[in-house]
């Protein structure tokens, strides 16, 4: 289930209010510069700052690698989707 490109404009993160990464495969929102995760349950994304999960270095590399090779797209009103 992918979210809706007029969604994805306006999700920012609720700790920093910047973009985030979107992982649709993996059903993932991530910032990359607070290294947090939101999950996304039932097509809904959890955007509760106290139910982020933190993300370990190798996790880091893993998901900026990935979307360095076009496999996230960035959420926000600067970066509308593709």
């Amino acid at each position: 289930m992918t979210i809706e490109p007029a969604l994805l404009r306006i999700l920012v993160c609720p700790i920093d209010k910047r973009e985030l990464l979107y992982f649709a495969p993996e059903q993932l929102l991530y910032n990359p510069r607070l290294r947090r995760r939101y999950r996304i349950a039932g097509g809904i994304p959890v955007l509760l700052a106290v139910q982020s999960e933190p993300v370990d270095e190798w996790e880091h590399t893993r998901l900026v690698k990935a979307a360095a090779q076009g496999d996230a797209i960035s959420t926000g009103p600067d970066h509308p989707p593709r």
